[in-house]
């Protein structure tokens, strides 16, 4: 198996590339992850209850829970005058809402080429680690979890968020630690990321869009079930079915 710095965690690029791509395989079924700076879709989950309006990007930001107009606004003040910035005054207005009303085919057409200008990337870059990476990397740090315990949590986040509704990562994080100690206060790490993923598996069956939970069956959990704590590669996991196999070359 490959390693890299263990003491840098998931901070390691080589660490979080292979976060980006187990994400990618499970947001948009490809290990290809700087593919999906360009990706934009409405209405993802295909009901009116779950609607977040349009979901683009390298995690699925939405125009309806306000990190699509954070990086909207983030790629502004870097680069003025762009591809998006007549789009500002839609997206505000329909933050919190899955309207398209100021957007629709312009919009979508503008965020892809816009996904050619570095400065785009760096600004999705910029908002996913600020907004999901680096809280769940430091919350899982401070929990004393590896690698594999750090993405578990950056994935749980990057779906359920970091709000306070019964479903996010903190709800999720607290139902864990009900039935099973953290190791940062002696418990078993193994022990711990069993209980995270059942109340995980717990929280996306209650919404409709996230039913199928093969993201922590036959991914999180296998790598989990093998004692890969360290996320070492290669990494072989499926995804809705899907087979995927990330190599040692890849490190």
């Amino acid at each position: 198996m490959t390693r890299s710095n263990s003491r840098r965690g998931l901070r390691d690029p080589v660490k979080k590339d292979i976060a980006m791509q187990l994400v990618s395989s499970a947001e948009n079924s490809s290990l290809d992850w700087k593919a999906q700076y360009a990706y934009i879709e409405y209405n993802v989950e295909g009901n009116p209850a779950e609607n977040r309006g349009y979901t683009g990007g390298i995690i699925g930001f939405t125009s309806a829970t306000h990190d699509m107009l954070e990086v909207v606004r983030y790629y502004d003040r870097i680069a003025p005058a762009n591809l998006l910035t007549p789009f500002l005054s839609a997206l505000t207005n329909v933050d919190g809402t899955p309207s398209r009303a100021g957007l629709g085919h312009k919009f979508v057409k503008a965020w892809k080429a816009a996904a050619e200008d570095p400065k785009f990337r760096t600004a999705q870059d910029h908002e996913r680690d600020d907004v999901y990476f680096n809280p769940a990397v430091r919350q899982a740090e401070a929990d004393k979890l590896r690698e594999l315990g750090q993405f578990i949590y950056y994935d749980a986040i990057v779906m359920h968020g970091s709000g306070d509704d019964p479903n996010s990562f903190p709800a999720i994080r607290r139902s864990a630690i009900r039935k099973a100690a953290l190791p940062s206060h002696g418990g078993d790490e193994t022990t711990f990321l069993n209980a995270f993923l059942d109340a995980r598996k717990v929280a996306m069956k209650a919404e409709q869009g996230h039913q199928d939970t093969s993201r922590v069956d036959t991914m999180q959990r296998k790598f989990l079930n093998e004692g890969n704590l360290s996320l070492d590669l290669p990494l072989e996991f499926k995804v809705y079915g899907d087979k995927y196999r990330i190599p040692e070359s890849q490190a």
